[in-house]
């Protein structure tokens, strides 16, 4: 099975559905808290769903399960807490409800998963928390922790980075 994570936010429809063919998910699975309001544009559940099925012919399911307690999501959008509290009281969170083991019981037929969550440019989002510890599951890994994402995102980071540095550069040659 293969895991994605994927924004709602600051992204258009186009970049949105392109990913989703490019990983030919099967399962759209949307764990958003609030995925009702305006602000959610074309990612809005119903809307989502409608285009889930009729663009990338693949199924949708909105799960709060995997969604974070809603005092603890508060907190961390209005910055009284950091990432790492939140990386740990999530982590806690999904671990006492069984989450990772119900994933599987749910989900576990599918081939390709995009997690739907709500990163932006300045935070980050649960789902990234979330994948690492269905992808460790996966692996036979005992846990997720703080530095096995931190260390998956700077490596990320690095790669993209050089990937820029190519392209300059073979623009520059050109």
């Amino acid at each position: 099975m293969q895991i994605h994570t994927l924004s709602a936010y600051e992204t258009t429809a186009q970049s949105f559905f392109a990913k989703l063919a490019e990983w030919d998910a099967d399962l759209v699975l949307d764990v958003r808290l609030k995925n009702t309001n305006q602000l959610a544009g074309f990612t809005k559940r119903d809307d989502l769903a409608f285009f889930v099925e009729k663009i990338q012919h693949a199924d949708y399911a909105h799960d709060v399960l995997f969604s974070p307690a809603t005092t603890v999501l508060e907190r961390y959008l209005r910055g009284s807490m950091s990432w790492e509290d939140f990386f740990a009281t999530y982590h806690r969170e999904m671990v006492q409800r069984d989450a990772v083991a119900q994933f599987f019981e749910k989900y576990g037929a599918y081939r390709s998963v995009a997690i739907v969550g709500t990163a932006t440019q300045k935070r980050r989002s649960h789902v990234e928390i979330l994948q690492q510890m269905i992808e460790d599951a996966e692996a036979g890994v005992p846990d997720t922790s703080l530095e096995q994402v931190t260390a998956r995102d700077e490596a990320a980071e690095a790669e993209r980075a050089a990937a820029k540095e190519a392209a300059r550069h073979h623009r520059k040659s050109a």
